[in-house]
Parts: C-alpha cells; structure tokens; sequence
C-alpha cells in the first residue's frame, strides 16, 4: 500500500507543479459558470421600444407608462409614423408601438363584445428572430390586457424558472460539459503524455500492480473534480441564485457516479491514443462536441428529429444534466431521478470494464 500511496503523493506533485493543468482544473470551471451565468444568456433584456401615439388619452398614457416603467424594456420615447423605418434600420429601436387614432373606441368595443379591430400593432426587427420572437411576446404580456377584458386573458403561471433566468439552465448543462474536460480530457492526456515519454513502461514494471498505478493516476483528478463541484455549486446557489431546491445529498452522489464515469472515459481514450494530440482530438470528437450538440445543453432533446433521439441516449452528459436539473430547478427528490441515476451506472460500470480490458490487452 505504501507504494500505491507513493505513486498518488507522486501524481498529485505532478499536478501542482503544472500551472496550465491547474489553471485548467480550478479557474476554467469558474470562469465557464459566470461566463454562462452573467455574460452569455437567452433573455432578452433592454428591448429598445419606441411609440407611435396619434392622439393621446388616459388609456394611452397608462399603457405607456407601462411600457416606460418595465425593466426588460428601454423607452426610446413618441416618434412619427413616418419615422418608424428610418428607427429601425438606424438601430435606435428593436420594436415600435403603434397606438391606433381611435385608441379608447377600440378598447371600448373590446371591453364590451370581445371582438374588434386591434388597439394596436407591434413592428419588431426581425434581423434578430430570437430578439423579436421573445420581444413580441413581452409585449403582449404587458400591454394585450389593455385591449381585452381581464376574463379573455389566459392567466399563466411560470413553474421553477418564473423569471425566465438563462443561468438556470446553463448551469446543470455546464456542470456535465466541465467534470468532462477535468476528467476525461485531462486523464487521457496524463496517462498518453506518460506512454509517449515512455515513463508508463518504467513504472509498469514497478513493483506495484498496473491497475494501482492507474487508479493513482485517476485520484488527484478526481479530488479536483470534487473541488470544482464545491464551488459550481457555491457559484450557483449564492452568485447566481440557482435555488438548489432539491436533494443536495442526491445532487453530490450522482456527480461522483459521473465523475467517475468521466475518469473511466479518459482511461478508454488513452488506451485508444498513442500521442497528446490524439487523445485531444480524439476526446473532442466523442465527448465534447457530443457533449454540446446532443446533450440538451443548447438544443432541447424533444426538439431532436427521431434518428438523433438514439444517439443522444448514448451521451452520458444527457442523463447527467437532466438529473441535475430536475433536481436543482424543480427540487425532485431522489426517487425522480431514479432512471437518470441508474443509466448513469450501468454506463460508468460498462466504460470501466471496457477500459480496464483494453488497458490490460494493451499491456
């Protein structure tokens, strides 16, 4: 044993005097979930909104001030019909708002019959159909319930993400992307960089088991891996105020089952590799990229055309990031991640058993 604890003190070592590792293992973690978190978002803030008002009332003044008091919304102030086309393509507006000359008959008729012509249009910048997708629909939540009685209006209720916050489903996903890079990316390249110098044959015929040696490996990785996840979730809950509403005992075990999942990935890869570069290639091409397309990060699994389905099942990141979000977004218990839980499993027992073969056939 004193050898095996000799060959993890002797990997850890190696680790803390590579600052490009460290950098890579502590900081890109954090940078990814801020980056994420505050810089790259889907909502859609600071809508730049102008109006076109040919005769003002009180109704129109409310529904203005509505517009102008909204955080999501940047009043750009009352602008002439004619003068819509040259805002818009000048960029000084994302929308106009066209109030119509007959603005209290019209809400009147509504109010009253239910029917009528609109009390007003929306002209979006469609350049951005993300921007005029989400800003057509802000709109109407504000201001459709001034041309329609109370008891036409849907009434809708926004479940677990209520403010719509991007961060809260970035972050699961960024979760699966990161444990991923540490662990299996990294891995492989240790263990391949040790192949290539030939350091792997000299300790091969160490006194200590082939086996030992690679679980040495493995270990100072995985206790990075448990330090990332500390501060993901620190990050999250109080930078990012993703609620944690669930199981955190849940969230912390099924992390582990894929952090182990990811070494086991890295093992498989250099058994595969026999350069650096290879292994890059190699883990970027089966994890990463996989990772991003087909995992449900950006692009929703259901959205999928149904020979991709399969394939994305395949991706240990899916199971992954839809446990962590049921259970950090909607706080599901363990029993609802139960199937997430036991796929992710059955994967990690199936790519060790796999790896390990390989590593001993290549030995």
């Amino acid at each position: 044993m004193t050898g095996f604890t000799s060959f993890v003190k002797k990997e850890t070592l190696h680790i803390l005097r590579d600052p490009r590792t460290m950098l890579i293992a502590l900081l890109m973690p954090v940078v990814q979930i801020l980056l994420f978190g505050f810089a790259i978002s889907t909502e859609v803030n600071n809508i730049n909104v102008a109006v076109v008002v040919p005769h003002w009332s009180e109704s129109v003044r409310q529904s203005v001030e509505k517009l102008s008091s909204n955080p999501y919304i940047t009043y750009q102030g009352a602008i002439e019909q004619g003068e819509i086309d040259q805002y818009m393509r000048s960029g000084k507006c994302d929308a106009v708002v066209v109030f119509s000359n007959d603005f209290d008959k019209v809400l009147s008729e509504w109010k009253q019959n239910g029917t009528g012509e609109n009390a007003m249009q929306f002209v979006m910048d469609a350049s951005n159909t993300n921007l005029a997708q989400l800003g057509s629909g802000y709109l109407t939540n504000i201001l459709a319930v001034d041309q329609m009685s109370s008891d036409m209006m849907p009434e809708i209720h926004m479940l677990f993400n209520p403010q719509m916050k991007s961060s809260f489903n970035f972050v699961p996903g960024i979760m699966g992307m990161i444990f991923i890079l540490i662990c299996g990316i990294l891995t492989s390249v240790s263990i391949v960089r040790e192949k290539e110098t030939g350091t792997m044959d000299v300790l091969l015929v160490s006194p200590v088991r082939p086996l030992r040696i690679i679980l040495a490996k493995m270990i100072p990785y995985f206790a990075l891996s448990c330090i990332n996840l500390t501060s993901i979730l620190l990050l999250a809950h109080y930078v990012l105020e993703v609620p944690m509403s669930g199981n955190l005992g849940a969230i912390i075990v099924i992390s582990l089952v894929y952090i182990a999942l990811a070494l086991a990935l890295g093992l498989l890869v250099s058994t595969i590799a026999k350069k650096q570069v290879v292994a890059l290639l190699i883990s970027a091409a089966i994890m990463l990229m996989p990772i991003v397309f087909l995992s449900g990060i950006i692009f929703p699994v259901e959205n999928m055309p149904d020979v991709i389905k399969p394939i994305s099942a395949i991706i240990p990141a899916r199971w992954y990031i839809d446990a962590m979000r049921k259970l950090m977004i909607q706080g599901i218990g363990f029993v609802g991640v139960l199937k997430d839980f036991i796929i992710l499993c059955v994967m990690t027992i199936a790519i060790i058993g796999i790896a390990l073969k390989n590593f001993k056939d290549k030995i």
